[in-house]
């Protein structure tokens, strides 16, 4: 049976059309779907409106005890309860969840190292079981990037990543599809040229254009997700805008 995993991110969670369009075209999918969203920058709004200072290290979000709290408020609600709403009105039966919500995804905080990230988790297990009993019921989960810690609190962590180990995790038992939807049509040679679309990517080629800068900033982590994915038994990996899901635009992404 197959599943699609779409992840949405970027410019589209901030622009009402664009995520209507998105979200009318995670719709028209058939058959298994989940819907895994990001936000931060939603959060960086926020939190400047509330004065909570932003601090990013080597692209990523720190993550201290005021912004857990904005990110919880920001994607465990905000972001993720538009997303089921808008969903529910175009007969989608969504139900939006955290790592918490059934305990379905585990994580820890990650270590200290040169860089402390703060309040950021690394996903240690996801609980597939309790997804594919939604699943089975009709039910569409829309998946926040916040996992549970085990002791009462959530950790802030790359929506990427939460996709990625969805993906994996249903893989045993789909045929699993991964998406990273995004504003550009795909990975591309030239970010202000959306013609310049790189129309497949493997391990070698992936190398081979961040030792020349082609490759560089966000998208590697997102490729990175997607090889690990593949690696562990997810079927296809797809980055590409609205219009390339469920379709073979943008780029794919293989192991060969």
């Amino acid at each position: 049976m197959k599943l699609d995993v779409v992840k949405v991110g970027g410019a589209i969670l901030e622009d009402e059309a664009a995520l209507a369009a998105m979200l009318a075209r995670f719709a028209s999918l058939q058959g298994a779907r989940v819907l895994v969203h990001g936000g931060g920058r939603s959060a960086t709004a926020l939190a400047s409106r509330l004065g909570v200072e932003t601090r990013m290290a080597e692209g990523r979000r720190i993550t201290d005890a005021p912004m857990l709290e904005i990110v919880t408020m920001v994607y465990g609600g905000l972001v993720n309860k538009r997303a089921v709403a808008a969903l529910q009105a175009l007969g989608i039966n969504a139900l939006g969840l955290t790592g918490a919500d059934l305990g379905y995804m585990r994580g820890h905080r990650r270590p200290a190292g040169k860089i402390d990230y703060g309040f950021v988790g690394d996903v240690d297990s996801v609980d597939i079981s309790k997804l594919e009993s939604l699943i089975a019921s009709g039910v569409v989960p829309v998946l926040a990037p916040l996992v549970y810690d085990g002791s009462g609190g959530l950790l802030n962590t790359n929506a990427d990543t939460i996709a990625s180990k969805a993906a994996v995790a249903f893989a045993g038992r789909f045929e699993v599809c991964l998406t990273f939807c995004f504003e550009a049509p795909g990975v591309l040679a030239d970010p202000s040229d959306k013609g310049s679309v790189i129309p497949h990517i493997t391990p070698s080629i992936f190398e081979s254009f961040k030792a020349e800068g082609i490759i560089s900033g966000g998208m590697i982590p997102k490729l990175d997700n997607a090889f690990d994915a593949l690696r562990a038994g997810v079927k296809q990996v797809r980055i590409t805008d609205i219009a390339g899901i469920g379709s073979d635009g943008g780029t794919l992404v293989t192991l060969e």
